[in-house]
């Protein structure tokens, strides 16, 4: 594909400044049974006009007491450096890092500062960042409520999908397994039982919601609390799910297995997704020289850049596959993936966190748009993201706010409770 490019207005970069802030994680309470806080890294880069770009990287929400010192490490590439060539000055900064930031850290770091120039082109050209990618491949595109865990009991789980109705989605996905106040999160690595906990889950849903609602099943295998599904519990809990008519069933194994995902690909005709923990072009390009997945999940905040995940989506079109980008950062990575996903002509669906928190409203202001479960077009110049220092104020920093398995020693609901009591 032909990189995006245009010409900007003069504009000189002075300075570049990571922001971390802790807030409540969510507004869904449901959601909040599992997860209280989330810390979000927002890069700031000013120039010598009245605009400053604005960006954010998903690691952020993982590893945020990292983030100041690696966005130190690329500024000085872009001090005194104007926009024109936004290719061209991520380019250098992943070229001083190579040894360290082809994959993984390095590169979700650039990704935000990456963000944060188009922000800052796109407010010099009084254009929104697709605008910039290439415009907009789509009049409207849907959305789906991403849920997390399978809140218990199944009347519950009800509850839970009522309310994400009731917010105007007309598609939500759910995890894998259950989760309930009284036993926490548990899922089954045995075959058989996990295909029938999810048959059982997937007839009380399509009974409860019937065929005109779209449902996605999530297993977090690139990201679980619990043990990992192998090659064969996955192919029995996907071949049994198949009369239900699922969208997509994401994370079915860890991403170290990628053979693992081209062989259950074959063996179901359940669409199987992936990629939200993927980074770089050859990390992506195993998966899909491979045929990992029916449908990929770049995430504009983690895998790259924003122009990385255009590319990664055209990798993926030329096998006849399709995207549905993550989202489940903050509102600076909300809306770069709401960007993205518009720019992208194999977008099918987009995620969108529920009943979202403040980290994510008082950042995108009226810029997010959705109607009748259907997102709109952005309008506002550049990612239509601001970063007030009301909101800075409100929301300071914790360390130890990053989310992680649990290991002994690091557990996140004993973190969540000490950090919000």
């Amino acid at each position: 594909m032909q990189l995006p490019s245009s010409h900007s207005d003069s504009a000189r970069i002075t300075d570049v400044r990571t922001v971390l802030l802790t807030g409540p994680c969510t507004g869904d309470p449901f959601l909040s049974e599992t997860r209280r806080l989330r810390s979000a890294a927002f890069i700031e880069i000013h120039t010598d006009t009245a605009h400053t770009g604005l960006g954010e990287t998903y690691a952020g929400y993982f590893m945020p007491e990292s983030i100041p010192s690696i966005v130190d490490f690329f500024k000085p590439v872009l001090i005194g450096q104007d926009v024109e060539d936004i290719a061209k000055l991520w380019g250098r900064m992943y070229h001083s890092g190579n040894f360290w930031c082809r994959v993984g850290l390095g590169v979700n770091v650039l990704n935000g500062i990456e963000a944060a120039l188009w922000d800052l082109k796109g407010k010099l050209e009084n254009k929104p960042v697709h605008a910039l990618l290439g415009g907009s491949q789509h009049e409207r595109l849907p959305a789906y409520a991403t849920g997390g865990a399978s809140n218990y009991p199944l009347e519950k789980l009800s509850r839970k999908i009522d309310h994400y109705l009731s917010l105007g989605f007309r598609a939500f996905k759910v995890g894998a397994g259950s989760h309930s106040l009284e036993n926490g999160h548990h899922v089954d690595d045995n075959p058989k039982a996990a295909a029938d906990c999810e048959v059982t889950k997937l007839e009380h849903i399509r009974a409860h919601v019937g065929t005109d609602v779209g449902v996605m099943l999530d297993a977090h295998m690139g990201n679980t609390p619990t043990g990992q599904w192998d090659l064969e519990t996955a192919t029995a809990v996907l071949k049994a799910l198949e009369p239900f008519h699922l969208m997509f069933f994401e994370e079915p194994l860890h991403y170290t297995d990628y053979l693992g995902y081209s062989a259950l690909c074959k063996e179901t005709s359940v669409p199987v997704a992936g990629g939200e923990c993927l980074t770089g072009l050859s990390e992506w390009r195993v998966f899909i020289d491979n045929d990992c997945f029916d449908i990929g999940q770049p995430d504009a905040s983690f895998t790259g850049g924003l122009t990385t995940v255009l590319l990664v989506a055209d990798m993926l079109a030329a096998r006849n596959r399709t995207i549905a980008t993550h989202a489940w950062g903050a509102g600076g990575s909300l809306m770069q993936n709401i960007h993205v996903a518009f720019a992208c002509k194999n977008t099918t669906i987009v995620e969108v966190p529920p009943d979202y928190g403040p980290l994510h409203g008082e950042v995108m202001g009226e810029s997010f748009q959705m109607c009748d479960g259907y997102l709109l077009p952005p309008t506002e110049p550049g990612l239509g993201i601001t970063l007030g220092e009301e909101t800075k104020s409100r929301f300071p920093f914790r360390p130890g706010s990053g989310e992680f398995n649990d290991v002994p020693g690091k557990n996140l609901a004993e973190m969540d409770k000490r950090l919000s009591g």
